[in-house]
Parts: structure tokens; sequence; C-alpha cells
């Protein structure tokens, strides 16, 4: 007779002792990102969350722990300031996300076409990005100065009539912005629809010709709607850069003429750390985080809804 093994099902089954070596590879990995996850945790969301609480007092010069609840939100919608910075921030971030976008679909689609020197004109409009807003805001601050850059150029030239003082504008002052920040980010946004046209399969294309498609029709029909991730990338990419604008609005016009050319973000730092107004200053930081969540929660939402279905 055969004698067969069997184990008893009353019986447990032998205890496999993992060695140091096991452990270690299990928990390394949560070790070597526990530093970044705690930095994550205190410095950003802990900060956002002190903020808030800073938004809710009276606080001045120092943190102050008196509750005053909304009463800090009601002097900012009260502030004029505040709303010219508002009023500013539809206006430059409105024109700058429009013609960004738009800007970099025509280029993406002009390098799409196998032209010439592809890499070098790609270059060319990728090198603004490696700048800083600190730097183009200088050198923009420059050529839009009446006495030293286009103006005065055009009028050495013969051009005695010419006249450009959008800097010095307070009317216009705020469009001066929109030119530099266009300078600047238009490349990366090109580099992104670039990418994405390189993306789609070219049997689209081709089959769509074949059909008869006219090139426009081929865009407007099959290309842009392929596109679309793209495009939601680019627009919370954008309206980041522009709600964020600090640095660009301090080296080029520092809020001025007086503070027609003011932002948020300006608007911000100048009451939290020159005014002694804490609180204030708190309370606009939450305003701006919120528009950030307005733009980014529906694009999230959609995302992931078009994901489940």
């Amino acid at each position: 007779m055969e004698h067969v093994l069997t184990h008893s099902p009353n019986k447990p089954s032998p205890v496999v002792k993992k060695s140091w070596a096991d452990r270690l590879q299990v928990w390394l990995p949560k070790i070597v990102l526990a530093p970044t996850m705690l930095v994550t945790v205190v410095c950003i969301y802990g900060y956002i969350f002190w903020t808030a609480a800073l938004s809710m007092t009276n606080s001045r010069f120092l943190p102050s722990f008196k509750f005053v609840g909304l009463a800090q939100y009601e002097r900012l919608m009260e502030n004029d300031r505040w709303i010219t910075s508002i009023t500013n921030l539809g206006i430059f971030g409105g024109l700058f996300m429009l013609i960004a976008i738009a800007l970099g679909i025509l280029l993406a689609i002009f390098l799409d076409q196998n032209i010439r020197n592809e890499g070098a004109i790609r270059t060319i409009y990728l090198y603004p990005m490696a700048l800083s807003f600190i730097v183009t805001g200088t050198a923009w601050k420059w050529i839009l100065n009446p006495g030293l850059g286009i103006e005065k150029l055009m009028q050495d030239w013969g051009f005695t009539n010419f006249k450009f003082d959008w800097l010095v504008n307070s009317e216009m002052s705020v469009y001066t912005l929109v030119i530099a920040a266009l300078w600047q980010s238009s490349g990366f946004v090109m580099a992104m629809f670039l990418a994405g046209l390189r993306g789609i399969d070219s049997s689209i294309i081709k089959a769509a010709q074949i059909d008869g498609a006219s090139l426009p029709t081929i865009y407007m029909k099959i290309i842009l709607p392929c596109l679309r991730p793209v495009i939601f990338s680019a627009v919370i990419i954008t309206s980041h850069i522009a709600i964020k604008s600090f640095d660009l609005v301090t080296a080029m016009t520092a809020g001025g003429p007086g503070y027609s050319s003011d932002l948020p973000a300006l608007f911000m730092y100048a009451h939290s750390f020159t005014r002694g107004q804490i609180g204030l200053g708190a309370a606009s930081a939450m305003m701006m985080l919120g528009g950030i969540l307005a733009i980014l929660v529906p694009y999230l939402y959609s995302e992931l809804r078009e994901k489940k279905s």
C-alpha cells in the first residue's frame, strides 16, 4: 500500500519566521518616504490649517488667539485694494490663460509640420521658461520703460509721436504683466501640446484625409478633442501661475502706479509682513487657496467620473 501523507485540517500550519533582511525590505520604502511625508504634512497641510486659524483671529504684528469669526473676511471684501487686486487677477488671469493656450496650440501645430531645425526653434521657445519671473520682470521693466525701452527707441528712430507708456499708466499697467507672463510661459504650454500631438495615432489623421476632410476640419473635429486632457492640464497650470504671481509683479511694477497693478499675492504679502495685519493677510491667502480649489476640484471630479464610467 502507498501511504499518502496529508495534513490534518485541525493542525495549524507551521509559522515561517521572516528574517531581518525580509523585514527590512518591507519597511525600507516606508522609512525612506517617512521624512518626505512628515515634511509634507507639517509644512504644507499644517500651515494651511494654521493660516485658516489665523484668518479667524484679530492677529496683527504677532499671532493672536482671539477668535473673531469671519470679521477679517468682511474687512477684506470692504478693502478697495483687495477689490482692485481681484479685478486685476480676473483681467491678468483671463488674458494670460486664453492667449497662452491659444498661442501654445498654434506654435505646437507649427512645429508638428516636420519643419527644418525644429530642435533649435523648440529650444528658443522653451528658453524663457528657464528664467525666473524676477529676471523676466526686470527685463521687461527695462523694455517697457518709456525713458529706456521701446518708446525711446522708436523716438530715436524718428517716430517722435510714438508713445508706449503702459508701464506707468495706471489703466494699462496690468496688461504689461500679461505681456511678460506670455513671453515666459507660452513656450512651456507649447511643449505640452506638442507632446500631446505626437501622442495621437497618425492612422486616425490619415483615415480622415482619405475621407476628404480638410486640415482645419481634422484639427477642429479630431485632434483638439483628443487633446482635451492636455487642455485641462494647461488651464490648471496657467491658472496656478496667474493666482500665485508675486515675483513678476514685484520686479516689474511693484503693484503700481499706486496699487493699480496689484494682485492678490502681493496684497497678501504686503498686509502680512509689511503692514502688520497678519489676520487680514491670512484671510486673503485663504481666498487665493479657494480660487485654486475652485478650478482644481471640478477638474479632478470630471476626470475621476470619466474613469469610473
